[in-house]
């Protein structure tokens, strides 16, 4: 996939199958626009991706996963624009002479039924719908997709994974709802207590899920390995910054530097300080089991206990500040 961080780098020649809007998340109801997007490539089109992209976040997907994610599913090209004067400004008409047709040579534009654009959002779909043909595209207008009676969007996602329901969120986007990062050296505080994890810290933009313990599956060096993971700020070790630290089941080797992908299953329990770290040790303990019966359920590791094994298990370059 091509990616261009301004309309005004947008070089492929031919007809444009383009589809318009911010798709934070890439949710299940932005894939209906992109599988049309992708019906429309095999018939000849070059299929381009144009992201609206707000100034502020936080996101569900920040821009490096939304570039994997459209290269993933075989996009050609993505069109990066922030909300800047130049475009937010145009009237409806000047947007869809100057961008639609000149700049990117549409032939198709793919949008939702909410779809709004040009200075004070003027631009509609009933816009589109009648004047598209004197810019020389044709407009495909999609219904909103819906979750158990309700029209799924990147808001009512993030309220969802407020709330710690991982599941419904899951649902919604149609995958597990995921933080990237590198793995990175953390304050190597608990080699005693036989729990050594990894940890990174998610960009800045990314939202995430309340401070808590979270079952995951974590993709890493071609594999998918279960994990229990906490977010936040590891108030028992009196943390000073928000993470994301994991404790990978039957895995051992130098993971650090390695790149890792960490999708959040289920919600366990809050975050909380313990009064000491042996309260803590036998806390991690029944996650750890609990998170075994979890993952047997789920066919990703058989029911026998490895603790004795993890507990003599030396430094395997996972960091073993081991604050969950």
């Amino acid at each position: 996939m091509i990616c261009f961080h301004s309309v005004k780098d947008y070089y492929l020649s031919g007809p444009t199958a383009v589809t318009l809007g911010k798709f934070d998340g890439l949710h299940r109801g932005h894939q209906l626009l992109l599988s049309e997007i992708g019906r429309l490539q095999k018939k000849g089109c070059t299929g381009a991706v144009f992201v609206l992209r707000p100034g502020h976040g936080p996101f569900l997907t920040t821009s490096v996963e939304e570039t994997k994610l459209l290269d993933g599913m075989g996009i050609m090209a993505m069109i990066e624009c922030p909300f800047v004067p130049e475009i937010s400004g145009m009237s409806p008409q000047q947007f869809a002479r100057e961008i639609l047709q000149d700049r990117l040579h549409a032939s198709h534009v793919i949008v939702g039924s909410d779809f709004r654009f040009g200075k004070d959002r003027a631009g509609d779909t009933q816009f589109l719908l009648q004047h598209g043909r004197e810019y020389g595209f044709e407009t495909k207008v999609f219904p909103k997709e819906t979750y158990e009676r309700t029209v799924i969007s990147s808001t009512y996602i993030r309220d969802t994974l407020s709330r710690g329901e991982m599941e419904k969120a899951n649902a919604m986007l149609g995958r597990p709802y995921s933080v990237s990062g590198t793995i990175i050296h953390g304050a190597h505080l608990g080699t005693g207590i036989g729990m050594p994890t990894i940890n990174l810290v998610p960009e800045g933009a990314k939202h995430l899920p309340p401070n808590g313990v979270y079952y995951t599956l974590n993709l890493l060096q071609g594999r998918k390995i279960p994990g229990v993971t906490n977010i936040g700020c590891k108030p028992t070790v009196n943390g000073r910054f928000k993470g994301v630290e994991t404790y990978l089941y039957d895995t051992q080797g130098d993971l650090y530097a390695l790149p890792v992908e960490t999708q959040l299953l289920h919600f366990v329990r809050p975050e909380r300080k313990f009064d000491s770290v042996d309260e803590l040790r036998k806390q991690l303990e029944k996650d750890r089991q609990s998170g075994r019966e979890y993952f047997h359920e789920q066919g990703f590791l058989d029911r026998q206990s490895v603790a004795d094994r993890d507990r003599t298990r030396t430094d395997c370059g996972r960091d073993d500040s081991c604050s969950l």
